[in-house]
């Protein structure tokens, strides 16, 4: 036998290569050998009630992507028990649910694992139990049941039927072939969307207990909701005439609106500070609301007396009983007797610089309702003369408890200084007349003399001459 030459070699080197290759794909791709010895796989047992059509070698899924085969399907005392041969490596929750479907029409069952939440995966020798799985319907029950109730339907109403039914249907050949086509790509679109809408599934669940606990609250709301209806349905016209005469009340609130506009900003913001006062006030405002309804009452009392009279305007309760100079006016806290200005003077300096009110004791019978007695709104308990002293620790104290002013001019020994009047020239303060001549100076510094307040003047003076202008007696 002659030698191989080196090109029959190559071609015989390359036939062996490429079947072995072809081999090794037979093998591991299509026979998958490993898999027939259980190498890289693991079985699980799943119970169910029947067979439903499940077959060896059945595809199994999980979320939608082949994970395994059925190994086998075995009759157990209560129902079936089907072996089902899944991959390593793929982690499947052992919480789940194992449901038999058909692919097709005419039968290829195959199992889907739907988890239910998140658990350990799945191990070798795990058991599904029969509440955890279901199965289709028998197709052959289906159609006796089917066919019996068709039996059933007398046969001219049958007819019937089928003849609205064309009527209904009839000519939307193109209609449903479109909802077809739409339902198939919906189907699609839930396929290739498959993770998000089981998640969405399984996350269903809290929302739909919630509505189960609340039902009791939905069927109060759905009574009150009939409850409002029915009064809504009770008084139509009213409601038409609200609805009718909404649109003009709405544009001539906008036309209000937009009058106002320039303004409006103006007049909201200096409301807010009204706010912080009425805020801040609101104990006093509401015991001023308290007391108004009183007060009115005292204050249409007054003209009681002469009530359905011809004199309603003349007479009316109330006592004029003159207390003058009990208790006397209070001069502590203002400035000192020869820092005072004449009640005569006609000028208007700037006021002295400070606080000036009535420094006696707070429990004293002198001006009781001065503003060293006013309540401290936000310090329930706390009265002072001034916000700043409200609002701080420090407490009043007064100058003296007596009725005139004294103590020191600068107010130095209580800690509140009394506030003093600018070193400036002073009007001269009023004289007194001169009984011989009539005469004195008046707060201008100018000498007036008056003779019927002279020595010398007629003896027979009377309260009432003294009014007359000098000369016109």
């Amino acid at each position: 036998m002659p030698p191989l030459s080196r090109r029959i070699f190559v071609q015989l080197a390359i036939f062996a290569v490429v079947t072995l290759v072809g081999g090794a794909a037979m093998v591991f791709g299509y026979i998958r050998l490993p898999a027939m010895f259980g190498i890289g796989r693991y079985e699980v047992t799943v119970e169910l009630p029947r067979a439903a059509g499940l077959y060896p070698s059945g595809n199994v899924t999980y979320r939608g992507a082949e994970v395994g085969r059925v190994k086998s399907v075995r009759l157990t005392e209560t129902g079936v028990a089907a072996v089902l041969s899944l991959k390593s490596g793929i982690d499947i929750p052992g919480d789940l649910d194992a449901q038999v479907h058909s692919q097709s029409p005419v039968g290829e069952q195959y199992v889907a694992l739907l988890p239910r939440g998140d658990s350990p995966p799945l191990r070798d020798g795990d058991v599904i139990r029969v509440d955890r799985t279901s199965v289709p319907p028998d197709l052959d029950s289906a159609l006796d049941a089917m066919n019996t109730g068709l039996t059933a339907i007398p046969r001219d109403d049958l007819k019937t039927v089928v003849d609205e039914a064309y009527v209904a249907v009839g000519g939307l050949g193109p209609e449903l072939s479109g909802l077809v086509t739409d339902t198939g790509a919906l189907a699609a679109n839930a396929r290739e969307n498959l993770d998000p809408l089981l998640t969405l599934i399984d996350g269903a669940q809290p929302v739909l207990d919630a509505q189960i606990d609340s039902s009791d609250s939905v069927q109060a709301w759905a009574a009150d909701l009939a409850e409002i209806s029915g009064q809504l349905r009770a008084h139509d016209d009213a409601v038409r005439g609200v609805l009718q005469q909404g649109g003009p009340v709405a544009e001539e609130a906008r036309a209000l609106f937009d009058r106002v506009r320039p303004t409006l900003p103006v007049i909201l913001a200096n409301l807010v500070s009204v706010g912080q006062v009425a805020v801040t006030y609101q104990p006093s405002l509401e015991q001023l609301l308290v007391l108004l309804p009183q007060a009115a009452a005292v204050a249409q009392a007054v003209g009681v007396a002469n009530r359905n009279t011809m004199q309603d305007y003349v007479g009316a309760f109330l006592s004029f009983n003159l207390r003058l100079n009990l208790p006397p006016p209070c001069t502590t806290g203002f400035l000192p007797a020869e820092q005072r200005r004449p009640p005569a003077a006609e000028d208007y300096p700037d006021r002295p610089p400070g606080d000036l009110y009535c420094r006696v004791p707070q429990d004293s019978p002198i001006g009781v309702r001065g503003v060293r007695n006013t309540p401290c709104v936000t310090r329930p308990g706390k009265r002072a003369p001034t916000a700043a002293m409200c609002e701080s620790d420090e407490t009043y104290v007064p100058l003296n408890d007596g009725f005139n002013w004294k103590g020191d001019p600068n107010a130095t020994l209580s800690g509140q200084p009394v506030p003093q009047q600018q070193p400036e020239p002073l009007p001269l303060p009023a004289a007194e007349y001169d009984p011989a001549t009539g005469s004195y100076v008046g707060p201008d510094g100018q000498v007036y003399t008056q003779t019927d307040l002279a020595g010398e003047a007629p003896t027979d003076q009377t309260w009432q001459s003294m009014l007359v202008p000098p000369g016109t007696g």
